[in-house]
């Protein structure tokens, strides 16, 4: 595919990688799995080691065809990108990218409201190499401009929908500021991915993702990737090596097979989220539903403003207060799984409370449509995070009615 001429990225997607060199006369490249790469002649074997670039064959723990398919793919459709680092995890994308871009002495910023695992990163690892760093409400501009202000932080985290409670920040507004502070602005994309939202062109330096959920989609895979423009991506990829952070040209070609029906996914997943979405915040024993793309809801102009689409993760308030309640409507359930992962097939449900992986505090002044307010009002009931899959969203809705029904005695 040329790449001058401007296509759709539901085309790119379908085109992207593909690689004569690598694929041959296939459409897909072959699996190549290799530790040793041989070299015709001495002098061969130094020019492989003078370039460190993706197409030159060096060592296997730099990739082969399988790989640097999928990671040029992954740059293809990510406007901005000069190029693509793979890891084995979504959560070693995460490492490689504070690791990457932070030193001993740095502080960072990190949105309240960031995936589990990167809390811990930040409060752990990062903690444990004499980095510091503080947690802000990604909807409070005002205070975060100020933050910045005070802490001269090195590098900026944030995530959008923010895990659990889903609302969406002004990502352009904050990573305006966090340049103008120095800052590097990194953002966890997981959720959107690139077709449903450009983070480097709206703003972000590093994005990343869990290759695990929407591009895998099949629940059978492991890995993360983050792009970047040239500086950062060579950062990245020089950090990634020092690590010696591979993926497997099996998962990579699960992953890249994956990618091709991306778009159609989404678009399906999407439509029965917002379905179900509606769906509930009609039912008695919902408090609130908390989904970007749902009309009324507090981020749902931010979503307009800057997203190109949506996935089929999305959190709901039970309006009862017994603790246990989310995990009994989780256990009725016969078409969600109960589990950690999402973004692929089927359906999942997880019993969640917010409050208990936040650490900004309300204020008296709070705005009520605040992050730390939406946590802390999920927090005291029950909640629930679905993952909607490809299945008839009428099913879905008939067992979620069926589960519903069973907490009216509650």
């Amino acid at each position: 595919m040329s790449k001058d001429k401007p296509t759709r990225p539901e085309t790119q997607i379908t085109h992207a990688g593909r690689r004569p060199e690598w694929t041959g006369a296939v459409v897909n490249p072959p699996v190549w799995r290799a530790s040793t790469h041989l070299y015709a002649s001495e002098a061969d074997r130094k020019a492989a080691t003078r370039s460190n670039e993706d197409g030159t064959f060096f060592y296997g723990r730099r990739g082969a065809p399988t790989q640097w398919a999928l990671a040029e793919a992954l740059t293809e459709i990510e406007p901005g990108a000069h190029g693509t680092v793979l890891y084995p995890s979504g959560v070693a994308a995460i490492a490689g990218c504070l690791l990457a871009v932070l030193k001993p002495g740095d502080h960072l910023l990190m949105s309240d409201n960031s995936y589990d695992p990167t809390r811990s990163m930040a409060t752990g690892l990062l903690t444990r190499m004499g980095i510091s760093h503080s947690f802000f409400d990604p909807l409070d501009v005002d205070v975060f401009r100020a933050l910045v202000a005070d802490k001269s932080p090195r590098a900026v985290w944030l995530e959008s929908p923010g895990s659990l409670t889903m609302e969406v920040c002004d990502v352009p507004a904050l990573t305006t500021i966090a340049r103008e502070g120095g800052a590097v602005s990194l953002l966890d994309n997981t959720w959107a991915s690139a077709l449903g939202f450009a983070g480097l062109s709206h703003g972000c330096d590093i994005v990343m993702q869990s290759l695990s959920k929407h591009v895998g989609g099949h629940s059978d895979l492991m890995m993360g990737s983050a792009s970047a423009g040239e500086r950062w991506h060579r950062a990245l990829r020089r950090t990634s090596q020092q690590l010696g952070q591979v993926v497997s040209p099996d998962d990579a070609a699960l992953a890249a097979r994956g990618l091709r029906t991306m778009a159609v996914r989404l678009e399906r997943s999407t439509q029965s989220a917002v379905e179900i979405a509606r769906w509930l915040t009609e039912r008695p024993q919902v408090a609130r539903v908390m989904c970007p793309m749902l009309e009324g809801d507090p981020s749902h102009a931010l979503w307009t403003r800057d997203f190109t689409g949506g996935c089929g993760l999305f959190s709901f308030v039970l309006a009862v207060d017994d603790p246990a309640a989310s995990g009994q409507l989780a256990d009725a359930l016969d078409l969600f799984g109960i589990g950690y992962s999402w973004g692929g097939y089927e359906s999942l449900s997880l019993p969640i409370f917010p409050r208990e992986h936040r650490a900004v505090m309300a204020s008296p002044g709070s705005p009520p449509t605040s992050s730390t307010a939406l946590a802390n009002g999920s927090g005291a009931k029950p909640s629930v995070r679905l993952s909607i899959g490809l299945e008839d969203p009428k099913d879905l809705i008939a067992d979620l009615a069926n589960g519903l029904s069973q907490l009216d005695n509650l």
